[in-house]
């Protein structure tokens, strides 16, 4: 259902994402944990960084493997919370909130932990995601208008469950063909969580900034990029 039109839908540049990562990566082994199409990992991969990856969707990873150099990333289909991959890794990353993928907040526990287990001693695990905002739905719903044109128009409408932090919407598109429905849920987590399933994993949040061109983050910050390592 996503596969179809993800790439069309997502028009965020990687180039921050892909500077910081091999940063980190320091040309070492690296696993991206829900690849998709390859919007990171084939950038990534051109720099000369050896990228692998695991992804749920058989139809994402087949549209990766379709792309400019996409045949030369091995990508392992399966649970990116079972972290199904062989070896060790100097840099294993999750990025654009996919974490909240996970919408039991023990799954997202077991991928710290599986993470853990697949990283050089001084390896990294970064993780980019919003900083959540209860208030921006008030009684636990939402309606938003994402737009509208001569053809089509389109809503996303959001039903949150605000003491298990986990929220279903629905992307309602209205065209001259009919009404496409794209369903969506998240279990959303606060920074400090995120830092206690990585503690409980053996990893210590190393680094955190607000974006991926390392601006600092506070109080105030809308999105974070944490670096964890290994205790």
């Amino acid at each position: 259902m996503w596969a179809e039109d993800y790439d069309t839908g997502t028009e965020l540049d990687p180039t921050p994402a892909v500077d910081f990562l091999a940063s980190v990566a320091g040309g070492g082994r690296t696993l991206e944990l829900a690849i998709g199409t390859g919007r990171v990992g084939l950038p990534l991969a051109a720099r000369g960084v050896p990228v692998e990856g695991v992804e749920g969707s058989e139809l994402m990873a087949a549209k990766l493997a379709a792309k400019p150099g996409g045949a030369d990333v091995p990508v392992t289909i399966g649970d990116m919370a079972d972290v199904p991959a062989s070896g060790r890794f100097t840099l294993v990353y999750l990025v654009f909130n996919t974490i909240f993928n996970l919408v039991d907040v023990r799954r997202q526990a077991d991928c710290f932990t599986n993470v853990a287990q697949v990283l050089e001693p001084d390896g990294a695990f970064v993780i980019e995601t919003y900083v959540p905002d209860p208030s921006r739905f008030p009684n636990g719903k939402r309606v938003q208008a994402l737009w509208a044109d001569a053809e089509s128009a389109a809503i996303e409408v959001y039903d949150v469950d605000l003491a298990a932090q986990r929220f279903v919407s629905q992307k309602v598109i209205f065209t001259a063909d009919g009404i496409r429905l794209k369903p969506h849920a998240q279990r959303y987590t606060f920074p400090s969580e995120l830092d206690l399933m990585a503690e409980r994993a053996g990893l210590r949040l190393a680094e955190r900034y607000e974006s991926w061109d390392r601006r600092p983050f506070t109080g105030s910050s809308p999105s974070h990029v944490s670096v964890y390592r290994p205790t």
